[in-house]
């Protein structure tokens, strides 16, 4: 789901000794380069609950703001979980926060997408987004929280910026199984990081 953003003194001093002292050490360099790479690979991205929270948020940028959103919506209807019926996704996201879907895929339920994770519009190069999810149900342990669809949280709703990993907008696996009751949750705890989620989604 890809939309387009993107950080010597006198003649008295010995040069050698200091030379012998402060030459960078290999672990010292290697350290500063993952450091490096590991900033360089982090950008801002905030969630916004539709376009026109982006491009309040965002002046002169409504057409990107359009086009991510979009994009989120296509995304979510391909990667998000699935269900055989509207009391099973309702279970997990909570009472008419889910939708009955027919396409060429088939048929099958799925809750709504709650917002988008947008990266920053006004950094250099390309932006990215991917929709997001929240759940209302009291069963659910990811209740009032943002989540990927393929399982990463991100807390709180009332959290809205974040600095990621370039790799959370890596796109997700094309979901086709439907799953049943507490699917969402038990698939979740069954990963063994919230790192590893962007392998697996809920199905191929």
């Amino acid at each position: 789901m890809t939309v387009t953003s993107t950080s010597k003194r006198s003649q008295l001093i010995n040069l050698a000794r200091m030379r012998k002292y402060f030459a960078p050490r290999p672990i010292a360099l290697s350290v500063a380069a993952i450091m490096l790479t590991a900033c360089g690979d982090q950008q801002e991205a905030t969630i916004y609950t539709n376009e026109a929270d982006c491009a309040d948020a965002n002046p002169g940028h409504e057409a990107e703001c359009k086009a991510a959103f979009e994009q989120a919506v296509a995304d979510a209807e391909r990667t998000a979980p699935k269900y055989n019926s509207m009391s099973d996704c309702e279970y997990e996201f909570g009472y008419d926060r889910c939708r009955a879907v027919n396409n060429s895929s088939g048929s099958f339920f799925m809750p709504f997408m709650a917002g988008y994770m947008l990266s920053n519009l006004l950094s250099p190069g390309p932006y990215y987004s991917q929709p997001m999810f929240t759940s209302y149900s009291r069963y659910s342990p990811y209740r009032n929280q943002w989540i990927t669809t393929d399982g990463r949280s991100y807390g709180n709703l009332s959290n809205r910026h974040y600095r990621v990993d370039k790799d959370v907008f890596k796109p997700k696996p094309t979901v086709n199984r439907t799953m049943k009751r507490g699917g969402f949750g038990s698939s979740v705890r069954a990963k063994s990081s919230w790192g590893s989620s962007s392998r697996g989604g809920w199905g191929g």
